[in-house]
Protein backbone atom coordinates (compact mmCIF):
# COMPACT_ATOMS: atom_id res chain seq x y z
CA UNK A 1 0.00 0.00 0.00
CA UNK A 2 1.14 3.65 -0.42
CA UNK A 3 -0.28 6.24 1.44
CA UNK A 4 -0.42 9.86 0.26
CA UNK A 5 -0.62 12.88 2.27
CA UNK A 6 -1.85 16.08 0.66
CA UNK A 7 -1.62 19.72 1.84
CA UNK A 8 -1.72 23.39 0.59
CA UNK A 9 -5.19 23.86 -0.49
CA UNK A 10 -7.84 27.20 -0.02
CA UNK A 11 -9.78 30.09 -0.58
CA UNK A 12 -7.46 32.22 -3.29
CA UNK A 13 -8.97 35.44 -5.76
CA UNK A 14 -8.76 35.14 -9.17
CA UNK A 15 -5.35 35.76 -10.53
CA UNK A 16 -3.48 34.31 -7.18
CA UNK A 17 -1.71 31.25 -6.47
CA UNK A 18 -1.55 28.38 -4.44
CA UNK A 19 1.21 25.25 -3.90
CA UNK A 20 0.05 21.67 -3.46
CA UNK A 21 2.29 19.10 -1.92
CA UNK A 22 1.34 15.35 -1.19
CA UNK A 23 4.41 13.04 0.70
CA UNK A 24 3.84 9.40 -0.37
CA UNK A 25 4.99 6.66 2.33
CA UNK A 26 4.60 2.93 2.48
CA UNK A 27 5.26 1.16 -0.67
CA UNK A 28 7.00 3.43 -2.77
CA UNK A 29 9.31 1.45 -4.89
CA UNK A 30 6.05 0.68 -6.84
CA UNK A 31 5.49 4.16 -8.01
CA UNK A 32 6.68 5.51 -11.41
CA UNK A 33 4.06 8.34 -11.61
CA UNK A 34 2.52 11.25 -8.86
CA UNK A 35 -0.21 13.27 -10.08
CA UNK A 36 -3.24 15.58 -9.43
CA UNK A 37 -6.04 14.74 -10.38
CA UNK A 38 -9.35 17.28 -9.92
CA UNK A 39 -13.15 17.04 -9.40
CA UNK A 40 -15.83 19.80 -9.92
CA UNK A 41 -19.05 19.61 -8.50
CA UNK A 42 -21.38 17.72 -11.17
CA UNK A 43 -18.22 17.23 -13.19
CA UNK A 44 -16.15 13.78 -13.93
CA UNK A 45 -12.15 13.83 -12.28
CA UNK A 46 -9.83 14.76 -14.20
CA UNK A 47 -6.30 14.85 -14.61
CA UNK A 48 -4.51 18.02 -14.06
CA UNK A 49 -0.78 16.85 -14.18
CA UNK A 50 1.40 14.11 -13.70
CA UNK A 51 5.41 13.47 -13.38
CA UNK A 52 7.65 10.57 -14.12
CA UNK A 53 10.56 9.65 -11.60
CA UNK A 54 12.34 10.32 -14.75
CA UNK A 55 11.14 13.89 -15.08
CA UNK A 56 8.38 13.34 -17.96
CA UNK A 57 5.12 15.22 -17.15
CA UNK A 58 1.98 15.06 -18.51
CA UNK A 59 -0.41 18.42 -18.21
CA UNK A 60 -4.18 18.90 -19.11
CA UNK A 61 -4.34 21.51 -21.71
CA UNK A 62 -6.23 23.93 -19.59
CA UNK A 63 -3.36 24.14 -17.38
CA UNK A 64 -0.87 24.31 -19.44
CA UNK A 65 1.48 27.34 -18.74
CA UNK A 66 0.16 28.16 -15.42
CA UNK A 67 0.77 24.98 -13.46
CA UNK A 68 3.62 23.76 -12.97
CA UNK A 69 4.17 20.07 -11.23
CA UNK A 70 7.78 18.83 -9.87
CA UNK A 71 8.81 16.42 -7.76
CA UNK A 72 11.38 15.77 -4.39
CA UNK A 73 12.20 11.80 -5.22
CA UNK A 74 14.64 11.95 -2.00
CA UNK A 75 11.32 13.40 0.20
CA UNK A 76 8.92 11.35 -2.05
CA UNK A 77 7.17 14.21 -2.73
CA UNK A 78 5.13 16.38 -5.20
CA UNK A 79 4.44 19.67 -5.54
CA UNK A 80 1.82 21.55 -7.97
CA UNK A 81 2.29 25.18 -8.46
CA UNK A 82 -0.79 26.79 -9.22
CA UNK A 83 -0.63 29.87 -11.05
CA UNK A 84 -3.06 32.97 -12.29
CA UNK A 85 -5.70 31.02 -10.56
CA UNK A 86 -9.42 30.94 -12.76
CA UNK A 87 -12.91 30.28 -10.87
CA UNK A 88 -13.08 27.43 -13.31
CA UNK A 89 -9.88 25.94 -11.52
CA UNK A 90 -11.95 25.22 -8.41
CA UNK A 91 -12.22 21.79 -7.76
CA UNK A 92 -10.82 19.11 -4.83
CA UNK A 93 -7.89 18.58 -6.07
CA UNK A 94 -6.38 14.88 -5.19
CA UNK A 95 -2.91 13.27 -5.49
CA UNK A 96 -2.28 10.20 -7.15
CA UNK A 97 0.53 7.53 -7.04
CA UNK A 98 0.61 4.74 -9.57
CA UNK A 99 3.40 2.80 -11.96
CA UNK A 100 1.78 3.24 -14.81
CA UNK A 101 -0.27 6.04 -16.47
CA UNK A 102 -3.17 3.41 -17.09
CA UNK A 103 -3.19 2.15 -13.69
CA UNK A 104 -5.88 3.93 -11.64
CA UNK A 105 -3.29 3.71 -8.32
CA UNK A 106 -3.65 5.07 -4.89
CA UNK A 107 -5.26 8.28 -3.79
CA UNK A 108 -5.15 10.97 -1.43
CA UNK A 109 -8.06 12.10 0.56
CA UNK A 110 -8.35 15.76 -1.48
CA UNK A 111 -7.71 18.86 -0.83
CA UNK A 112 -10.30 22.07 -1.91
CA UNK A 113 -9.05 24.54 -4.07
CA UNK A 114 -11.50 27.59 -4.36
CA UNK A 115 -11.03 30.64 -6.80
CA UNK A 116 -12.64 33.00 -5.83
CA UNK A 117 -13.28 36.84 -5.50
Amino acid sequence: QVQLVESGGGLVQPGGSLRLSCAASGRIFSINIMGWYRQAPGKQRELVAGITNAGSTRYADSVKGRFTISRDNAKNTAYLQMNSLKPEDTAVYYCNAKADWALNGYWGQGTQVTVSS
